[in-house]
């Protein structure tokens, strides 16, 4: 039984929820949570896409700084590794995933929302990569960030830990769509509802194609060998 992070499944659409209230705080029981969802949303035959949501206050502000100072040294290294395994779990959703973001997304809550393909965000969110500002170094590294914004973007967020409002977070790259406040989940819901009649196995195995673009194993495409891989698992199952 998970505390802290729960899945629902409503006409072919998943939901990831995470609750723990009041900013989502990440510790490693929710890093643990959010594998095993994303998981179980992935391998679901009856799910097409999968949103990620904080609720309709704040999506995630982070690793739990408190926590991460109680800890003794030698446990950083777990922390960090429970951290990229949960984004990578994200990442590896074998489906479209859209994540639904409200409030703040900071921290490795950013590299969370940013592990989804698409992201939606209310006009009033704020982002940032605020590690530096507690003296950390961004736990999921800064990949994803890389990938959104490019590396002079992401060495400014990153260096300075500065706030990111909507518009700029849209105009940078890091948000998709921005819409009124109160709408966030349901523009969401209507992005993956444009899934429901693919073919799973097309989609499953074209995200893996894209995800894969640009890698070379062997003199071979990396995103091809994906492709096959991930295709041949959903189509067969």
């Amino acid at each position: 039984m998970r505390e802290f992070v729960t899945t629902a499944v409503n006409d072919g659409i998943g939901t990831l929820v995470l609750s723990r209230p009041p900013g989502n705080a990440l510790t490693r029981q929710m890093y643990r949570e959010i594998g095993e969802a994303a998981a179980e949303l992935g391998g679901h035959p009856g799910v097409a896409a999968v949103i990620l949501f904080g609720g309709h206050e704040v999506f995630c502000t982070g690793d739990d700084v408190p926590e991460l100072r109680r800890l003794h040294p030698s446990d950083a290294e777990s922390v960090t590794a429970a951290c990229r395994a949960a984004i990578a779990a994200v990442a590896g959703i074998p489906k479209p995933t859209i994540a639904a973001v409200t409030g703040y997304a900071l921290g490795a809550g950013l590299a969370l929302a940013l592990a989804a393909d698409r992201r939606v965000s209310g006009d009033n969110v704020k982002f940032g990569a605020t590690e530096v500002l507690a003296g950390l170094l961004p736990a999921a590294g800064t990949a994803g960030l890389v990938r959104a914004i490019g590396v002079s973007h992401t060495k400014d967020l990153v260096f300075s830990g500065r706030f990111v409002g909507a518009e700029e977070a849209l105009d940078l790259g890091l948000i998709d769509e921005m819409v009124a406040p109160d709408g966030v989940y349901d523009a969401a819901l209507a992005r993956a509802r444009r899934f429901l009649e693919a073919p799973a196995h097309v989609l499953a195995g074209a995200k893996a194609m894209v995800d894969g673009a640009g890698a070379a194993i062997d003199g071979a495409d990396h995103g091809v060998r994906h492709y096959v891989e991930v295709f041949g698992t959903v189509a067969g199952s």
